[in-house]
Parts: C-alpha cells; structure tokens; sequence
C-alpha cells in the first residue's frame, strides 16, 4: 500500500516494556506460600495502607454517603446501560438440544463460573467504570460471588466513588488490595474469599503481568497491554473534534498510542496543527500523559482511498476504533479488526468508556486480530452434553470402534464394543480398521 507518514511513532506500546516478570513470580510465589499474611506485607509495602482488607457493610455505607447525589446518578445510568447490553449479550447463548443422529441426543448449555475477581484500577486515576463493566457483566453472568478490588490510597482506602459503583452492581465483596497481591488474594482464595474462577479488568503492568502468568490455573479476560486508539477520518470529518478524540485517549498514559488514518492531507494537517494547543490544556498529569504519548507513540497516515484506509486500519487492530467519514454502512460492513467500533461524529471512545453500555475493557496491541472484549459470555462456560437410546448408540459406536482401531486406541474402541455386545448380543459387527 502507498502509505504516507506525517507523523511516524519513534516507539510502540512494546518499545518500553520493562522486564517485570521476574518480580511478579516473586511476589506471587511468596503470596501463594505465605498466605494472608504475606498479602498484607505487600499491601502494607507498595499500598501504604493498612486499613481493612475486606470492607464492611458499615465502611461500604460510609463510602456511599460520601459520593454526592448527581454522581451517583451518572453511576446509575451507566451502570443501568451496561446492564441491559450485557442482558442482550446474555440472550444470544441459549442452552440447546438437537438430535444428531436418529436416537442420539447432544446439547449446549451456557454455565456462568462460580467466582469473580474484577479488578478496578485506583492509582493514577479512579476508574470508576472499570468497576461498572466488570461486576455489572459478572452479576448479568449469573456468577455466585464476585470480589471487586481496587488499590485504596494511603490512610484513604479506596475511592468513595468506586466503592458505591461496585456495591450498587452486585459486589459480593469489596477489597482494598491492589496491585499483584490484590490479584493474588483473588486467585489463591485469601481473606476468606472464594478462589476466583476467572480475573478480569484493567490495572498496570505488575497487574497484566500476574494476570499471564496465573492464566491457565485461573481465566482471564486477556493480556492487556496499554489503550490504544485510531480515528479513519475523510474530507467530511471536523478537525477540531477528530483532534479533540485523539487527545482525549492520549491522556491515558505516556505510552498509549494514538493513530489517524485519512486519505485527505489537509485534513490530517489541520488535525495536527490543532494537538498541541488542545494538549497544553490539559490539567498538569493529563498534559503530561497526551505530551509524550502523542510525541513517541502518534502516527498519522494518509492513504490513497478508503479502501487502503480500511485495510491500514485491519492492520492496526486497533482496541478503540472510530470512524467518522462518510458511509458508515460502508465501513461497518468492511472493518473486521478492532475491539470496539464508534461510527460516526455522534458517538465517542469516551462514551464507550464510561456510560454508553458497551464494554471498555478491550483488546489492545493488535489482540483485537484474534478476540473481542469482556461481555458477559467471558464469564460463562459453554459445555455440552449428549445422551442416546441403544439404536442411537448403535452406528456411532460401530464408527467409534473403527477410527479408535486406526487411531492405535484399542481402549476406546473397546469401550464401543461393549455396548454393541450387550445391545446387540444377536448381531455380529465388522469393527476392525481395515477393509
């Protein structure tokens, strides 16, 4: 493709990963061995809090009372739109039979996991809806119990808001751990919990790292590396707000990288004319954040047509993806990698991020060419079952006995035969591999 670079990225979201493995298997390790206790020394060592662990009903109620009426009205609403989205979700698994062969019975059924860990990350901002899409779709899931956590702040505990967001979602528990050892508390069971069957939400690189390395004894959502985002935009498109979405996922971190892909220059040089400004704007830790993701890790590309833009895009796989041109059909029906899509002006990453419904916890650094974000089926294992009558046995087990023989698995092709002798004691079956 004849792509032109305006701006090409000196680094990627990989470019810095520091080796943090080493560190988190120590952590872990220690946890895993010493329990209760050595969660604690973690918490009070990278936490500065030792406060309770496990908040009470009373601590629970006094966070609520702090957070004031308009804001837990915002919670409600998007907590309330989370919910019916991950009810819609929910209503696409059904459990299901079918007859297979005349006699022979198999089925499906959607089984929700019994426990929850949903992680809530507390530090360099409150990520209050990390706490509405990660408990909201586990309760919609039908989980038996779900643990939110969240890192509190020193001799604060957690934030007031996240708190009252995972309580009124369905929060069985709430504990003030973060980090590892918050993650390790939920695996291994401390405090009292139950082991979590799966661990889902964002959290820093400590926090990915422990999530990939307790995969496969525990479910994750996904490895989770930082946001990313990329705009399509055309000769339609308004620089200022395609400038203006741009910046606002830049300030997520120093290292999150932002993309827009045009196939109109002036466009592409008008929006970067106007970054600068809207980033200097920023309050002091967002600037910062915007100023060098937007310095090392933004690219912007201008592409012959649409069709080079959607294909530079599929590439990308970008976790948020929003197209504001002309068509929108056009490009819902041709886009095939991303993690959530925003189509058209009306609409924004942002909303997806807090209230809009759908989920913001996305695949990132080009995961969305092989998986979508949390739903509600995350939570759920989609098992199957299946039952015969002797006739319906019958044929499925003469094939069974012959491609076990073939295969060398003389054991299973024995586990056939003896329900052909027994149901059909009359009849005389060529069960062997040849011939």
């Amino acid at each position: 493709m004849a792509r032109e670079y305006l701006k090409k990225a000196t680094l990627t979201s990989k470019s810095d990963a520091s080796d943090v493995h080493d560190t988190v298997v120590k952590i872990l390790a220690d946890i895993e061995a010493g329990g209760d206790e050595a969660a604690l020394k973690y918490a009070a060592k990278f936490d500065r809090y030792e406060g309770n662990v496990l908040l009470t009903p009373a601590e629970i109620e006094a966070a609520c009372a702090l957070v004031p009426d308009k804001l837990k009205a915002d919670i409600q609403f998007a907590h309330d739109n989370v919910k019916r989205f991950a009810e819609m979700q929910k209503s696409t698994v059904a459990d299901v039979e079918y007859e297979v062969v005349p006699g022979l019975t198999a089925g499906q059924k959607a089984i929700p996991v019994d426990a929850a860990g949903c992680y809530a990350p507390g530090g360099r901002y409150s990520h209050v809806a990390s706490a509405i899409m990660t408990v909201t779709t586990a309760k919609v899931a039908g989980c038996k119990h779900i643990t939110a956590c969240s890192p509190p702040r020193p001799g604060v505990g957690i934030a007031p808001a996240i708190v009252y967001a995972a309580h009124i979602c369905g929060a069985d528990k709430i504990m003030a751990m973060g980090g590892v050892q918050g993650v390790a508390a939920m695996t291994f069971g401390l405090f009292g919990l139950p082991k979590a069957n799966i661990l889902v939400g964002p959290g820093n690189q400590f926090v990915a790292e422990a999530k990939r390395i307790l995969f496969g004894r525990v479910g994750i959502d996904m490895i989770a590396g930082p946001t990313d985002s990329l705009v399509l935009a055309d000769h339609t498109a308004d620089p200022h707000i395609v400038a203006t979405d741009l910046v606002s996922q830049a300030e997520h971190g120093y290292n999150s990288p932002v993309w827009l892909v045009t196939d109109d220059r002036e466009l592409a040089q008008d929006v970067m004319a106007r970054i600068p400004a809207l980033i200097e704007d920023l309050p002091d830790v967002n600037r910062e954040n915007a100023t060098a993701a937007w310095r090392d890790y933004a690219e912007v590309i201008v592409c012959a047509n649409r069709e080079e833009m959607a294909a530079t895009s599929d590439e990308y796989a970008p976790e948020h993806l929003t197209v504001q041109a002309d068509d929108l059909t056009w490009w819902l029906d041709r886009l095939t990698c991303y993690g959530s899509l925003f189509l058209g002006e009306e609409t924004t990453v942002s909303y997806g991020d807090k209230a809009a419904g759908t989920n913001h916890v996305l695949p990132t650094s080009g995961a969305a060419h092989y998986t979508g974000g949390l739903s509600v089926h995350k939570y759920m294992k989609i098992v199957t079952w299946q039952q015969a009558t002797r006739e319906g046995s019958k044929p499925v087990a003469e094939a069974t006995a012959r491609i076990s023989r073939l295969e060398g698995m003389e054991g299973h092709a024995r586990a056939a035969d003896v329900r052909l002798a027994k149901y059909f004691p009359d009849e005389t079956f060529d069960l062997t591999a040849n011939g």
